[in-house]
Formats: C-alpha cells, sequence, structure tokens
C-alpha cells in the first residue's frame, strides 16, 4: 500500500496497541474458562449437558470477540477495508480502548504512549475506509493553543481574523484551507468542538490537537471519520504549540477533493 498519512514512523505505535488486543484476547479467553469452569460443578448438579451446553455458549462468545480482535489485526496488517471495518473501529473507539488503557496502566505503559497508538490506529482504520470527501464537507479542527500566547488577535470564532504576521502555524494553514476550499476552525475545548460539528456538519475532520484531546475528540466525534495529528510542544502543553504542516497537507491530499476553482 502507498505510504499516505498512515507513515512507517507511526508503526511502533501500532504494534503497541496490536500487542495489547492480543492480550486483551487471553484476557477474554481466560475470562470465558472461569465464567465455564467456576459454576460447572453446580451446573452440572442440575442437569449433566449444562456445564457443556454453557461451556459452548461462553466459547462462542470468546471465539466472536477474538475473532473480531484477529480481523482488526488483520485490517492494521493489510491496510485494507475489510468487511467489518466499520464494525471493528467502533468497537476499538468506543469499548476496547477504555480496557487497553486500563491494561496499559497494569503494565506500567505511559498514558501518552497508548494515546498515541489509539490514534495511529484509528488513523489507519480511517485510511482502510479509503475516503475521498469534498473540501465543503471537510472540516479541519485547531487548540488554540496554536496560536501565539501574547497575540492581541484572538482567532476563536473566526480565523480568517488573522493578520497572517507569520509568528505562528496559523496562517501557513490557513493557506493550505484556503487553497482547498476547506473551513477550518480554532476550538477552545471538547465542548466547543462538538458545537462547530453539529453546525457544519463535516464528512472528514482533520483534527490537530494534542494525545488527550485527540483521543476523547475521536471517541466523542465516532461515527465520523477523524483523522488525527499530533501538535508539536516545544514550550510544554498548551502554550505556543506548533504543527508540521506537511503532516496536514498529506492528509488533505489523501482524503480531500479540491473546492473547484
Amino acid at each position: 500500500m502507498p505510504t499516505t498519512v498512515v507513515e512507517a514512523s507511526q508503526q511502533p505505535r501500532k504494534r503497541l496497541f496490536i500487542l495489547l488486543l492480543g492480550v486483551t484476547s487471553l484476557v477474554v479467553l481466560a475470562l470465558a474458562f472461569l465464567l465455564w469452569w467456576v459454576p460447572s460443578v453446580g451446573l452440572e448438579n442440575i442437569h449433566p449437558s449444562l456445564p457443556l451446553a454453557f461451556g459452548l455458549l461462553l466459547g462462542s462468545v470468546a471465539l466472536v470477540l477474538v475473532g473480531g480482535l484477529g480481523l482488526l489485526v488483520l485490517t492494521l496488517l493489510t491496510g485494507r477495508d475489510l468487511f467489518m471495518a466499520n464494525w471493528l473501529r467502533k468497537i476499538v473507539v468506543k469499548y476496547l480502548f477504555p480496557a487497553i488503557i486500563s491494561i496499559g496502566k497494569l503494565a506500567g505503559i505511559d498514558r501518552d504512549q497508548l494515546q498515541q497508538s489509539f490514534i495511529a490506529l484509528n488513523n489507519q482504520l480511517v485510511d482502510a475506509k479509503q475516503l475521498r470527501v469534498p473540501a465543503e464537507k471537510t472540516l479541519i479542527l485547531l487548540p488554540h493553543c496554536i496560536q501565539t500566547f501574547d497575540c492581541a488577535i484572538k482567532i476563536t470564532g473566526d480565523v480568517e481574523k488573522c493578520i497572517r504576521c507569520g509568528k505562528c502555524d496559523i496562517s501557513g494553514l490557513l493557506e493550505l484551507a484556503n487553497a482547498y476550499g476547506i473551513d477550518m476552525a480554532v476550538a477552545t475545548g471538547g465542548t466547543l468542538a462538538r458545537k462547530l460539528i453539529v453546525e457544519k456538519r463535516p464528512k472528514l475532520i482533520v483534527a490537530v490537537a494534542c494525545e488527550r484531546d485527540l483521543t476523547s475528540g475521536i471517541r466523542d466525534s465516532y461515527p465520523l471519520p477523524v483523522i488525527g495529528v499530533l501538535n508539536k510542544r516545544p514550550n510544554g502543553p498548551c502554550f505556543n504549540t506548533h504543527i508540521l504542516l506537511p503532516d496536514v497537507e498529506r492528509a488533505l491530499k489523501t482524503y480531500v477533493i479540491p473546492k473547484a476553482a
């Protein structure tokens, strides 16, 4: 598969999530066995065939779960939109991620690493859908910390107020957005981000943020496809952050149909 927004640099992040998916599969199988074994003695007293029937039921549920996890891994390895990709993305976004975070905590894995892995995984699942979305149905969503902290012009309500002085990355992002004919907005938090999504009703979001905000945004926006692009934080979190413009441009080239001039 040609390199798109899912680059080779994201492979280690995805491997971490795949490893934890494997651990989750083992946990599911172990729990299924325990749920069958513990009551089996009591069930046998009711009817000799009940332990077998209960074991078959639990085994079937476990196999479905493990099969789904296996299908997810195949989607990641092949980069193809398998027939259950939408269902898999829902399982990952809504249910597996909290479980993976818990397992990662027990294993002593850094939360930021887990969130980076989740974002990379989400990006590949979206990439597997091979989307091509019109520019007018696409939204670039930015955090307010991209703008220089001491800038006198606040662009939260309207990014076009930016005077393009070049002191922050907003001017470069505006050039990209205008070249494609894409709406771009700055959100100060999750509540405003959700409000913008409801108002603009996009079919695709290219979101720039930190690990925590991207993770929560991807989960809150489901089933809307979101491509997450991590910002750079040389001055610490939430203060004068930066973005590598080629990362955003690569996403736009991959997924967006530019607006006709």
